[in-house]
Order: structure tokens, then sequence, then C-alpha cells
């Protein structure tokens, strides 16, 4: 496979400051690329996204689509096209009858929407399954997963034009991290990652807003716990109780506010 393209580029720019100083600089920028996903040889979506981790972008999407479980992932390929990135999933015969039932999508998913080309308005807000009781985690968990992630987010402290989404233990140590400048794309590369390492844990934490699509995701995975640095919207909240899934948003330094399943957290 030939190289995937640089996640960054550096640009030349001019810095003006109110103090009068117009330095010239150069910034490394936070590039995107088309990703298009496939299943058996027939394209399904493109997807905007940071060029790395292309695999677990495209599983992780899979699963939070809904079209396949991980056990129906047969092989994951990808390739470098003169257009962008082909990632290419290989399923089961039951992962195919999956695909067939999936939504459609009429065009690219930009990194800034989770719902693009979606052509059915019964197709973008979806029913919930209810997630088991889970762990009861320390409140101190919470803040020191997030004091963790603020070291282990190297694109975003490059090029502050990135998200993070990150899962964590029940004591708030960081199991695995992921980024890309689609706050959709860093939760699908997540998930997918923590399905293709076989890694278990209860508290996702996202570096972004907190819209409905990012509490879908996180019930789909089966994480029972989220935990966001921005406010939730209303919806967010109320697909948050109909699937069990704690809420956490507006996590700072010095606390965080539950809107739901508070009772998974311990003193």
């Amino acid at each position: 496979m030939s190289p995937l393209p640089p996640v960054t580029e550096v640009h030349p720019a001019r810095q003006w400051r109110h103090a009068g100083t117009d330095t010239a600089i150069e910034r490394a920028l936070a590039d995107e690329a088309p990703v298009g996903i496939l299943y058996d040889g027939r394209p399904h979506a493109v997807l905007m996204a940071t060029p790395a981790d292309v695999e677990d972008l495209a599983v992780g999407f899979t699963l939070t689509e809904r079209i396949a479980t991980a056990d129906q992932i047969a092989a994951v390929a990808v390739e470098v096209v003169a257009e962008g990135v082909q990632v290419d999933i290989r399923l089961t015969a039951g992962g195919r009858a999956g695909r067939a039932r999936a939504r459609a999508r009429t065009m690219e998913g930009r990194s800034s929407c989770g719902l693009c080309g979606v052509q059915r308005l019964a197709a973008a807000v979806r029913p919930l399954q209810a997630l088991a009781a889970g762990p009861r985690l320390p409140r101190a968990a919470i803040a020191r997963a997030f004091a963790a992630l603020e070291g282990q987010q190297a694109l975003g402290a490059l090029t502050r034009a990135a998200h993070a989404a990150a899962l964590a233990d029940a004591d708030g140590t960081l199991r695995l991290v992921r980024e890309d400048v689609g706050r959709h794309n860093a939760l699908d590369k997540l998930i997918g990652a923590a399905a293709r390492a076989g890694v278990a844990a209860p508290l996702c934490l996202v570096t972004s807003r907190c819209s409905y699509e990012m509490v879908e995701k996180a019930a789909v995975a089966g994480f029972p716990i989220l935990a966001a640095i921005s406010a939730p919207t209303a919806l967010a909240l109320r697909k948050a109780e109909e699937s069990n899934l704690t809420l956490i948003a507006l996590a700072r330094a010095d606390g965080f506010t539950v809107f739901t399943g508070g009772e998974r957290l311990a003193p």
C-alpha cells in the first residue's frame, strides 16, 4: 500500500497582534482527505477525515451505522488512490445482509457532519437500545481522565484544529485515544480501534460539543458513560435517557455537570 497522505502541512502566514507586532511565521495545519468506505468492493459513503487511522474509522463507522457487527467484518483493506483513500471492508454473509438494510447516503460526509447524505427523516434519528447498568465510577476518575487526555492530543497540540475521543477505565486510566478534524470521525476511530483491539472500558471522553449523534455512537458502541467538554443539545439529553447512558458535559478542571445517569457515579 502507498503511504497515506500527510496529516499536516506547514504553511507560511503573518501573525498580527494588538500590541503592534506583525511577524512572518510558519504554521502547521491539519489536513483532511476524502476517505471512501466500500463494502465488498461496492462504494457506500465518503467521509472527509484526517488521513490517519483510516481502518479504525471505517470499522467504527460500520459499527455505529449498524451496518455490521465486529464479528461480521472479515477483512479490511486500505488503498491510496488519486482522489484520496479507499477502505474496503469485506463482510461475512450476515454482514452483507445488514449492509443491504443500512440507511443510504447520497453525498459525502463532511468532517463537521455526522448525517451528511442521509435520505429519509426516519433514518436520521433512530431508536436506541438501553445499556446495562455497568460499573460505578468515582467522580475523580472523570477529572483524572480529562487531565491525562490533555497530554495525549498530539495533533490538537500541533494544529489547534483537531478533536479527540478517548476511552478510559473506571479509575480514569486512558486506554485509547484517537484524533480527527471531525468530532464524529474521532469517535468512530475510537470505537473502531476498541473493537479491533478488543478493548472494553466504561468511560468515553470527547473534546467537542455533545450532539445527539455522539450519544448515539457511544450507546451503540456500548460505552455506558459519555463525558464531553461542551454542553449537550436537548435531543442528545433525550437520547441519553432513552439509552440509559450517563451523560456528563461541561467538564472543566474544577468539575462537571451530570445530566443523566448519575447513579453510575460514586463520591
